[in-house]
């Protein structure tokens, strides 16, 4: 595994999508990124979900795409396996954008993708990822923009960040 710092940008990094595939990132260079941390059971998950949708129909012929990737470190809120999460999200939010290997964002056995993206100076939103649907935005070179909180409605983005990015 190469080190942190050898890694510079979210290009750098090579993930699983949801069917085992290896994916890498560097097929995303030049967009906008929007990289998520999603669950089916939060509180959180319709409204997040819905909007994350509607975000991608939006943007997604204009260099936009969302990266969305399953955790379950946070009150046990994505129990289901690959298979279940695809079928979750694409049936009932008809979820488009790309849906990866369930992962951990938090502690020893974090994804190295996150521990790359909660390494920037954050102020209040340093550390940890605190709870499902953490977003981080990307710019076109692959680095991290802004880091929002899971409460941060996806289409509250839709024209001060996605737009300004562009």
């Amino acid at each position: 595994m190469a080190s942190q710092s050898s890694q510079t940008s979210v290009y750098d990094f090579t993930v699983k999508d949801a069917r085992g595939k290896d994916v890498d990132l560097s097929i995303y260079k030049g967009k906008v990124l929007l990289i998520v941390n999603v669950a089916s059971e939060c509180g959180l998950t319709d409204s997040n979900y819905t909007e994350l949708s509607q975000l991608y129909e939006k943007y997604k012929d204009q260099g936009f795409e969302i990266l969305a990737f399953p955790c379950n470190q946070f009150g046990a809120q994505e129990p289901g396996n690959n298979e279940q999460i695809l079928e979750f999200a694409c049936t009932r939010f008809k979820a488009e954008y790309p849906i990866f290997d369930k992962i951990d964002v938090n502690g020893d056995n974090a994804s190295p993708l996150y521990k790359f993206l909660k390494s920037g100076n954050w102020g209040l939103y340093a550390g940890d990822i605190q709870w499902n649907f953490s977003k981080y935005l990307i710019n076109k070179d692959g680095q991290v923009a802004r880091r929002y909180y899971p409460t941060t409605s996806p289409l509250s983005l839709e024209i001060s960040e996605i737009n300004a990015e562009k």
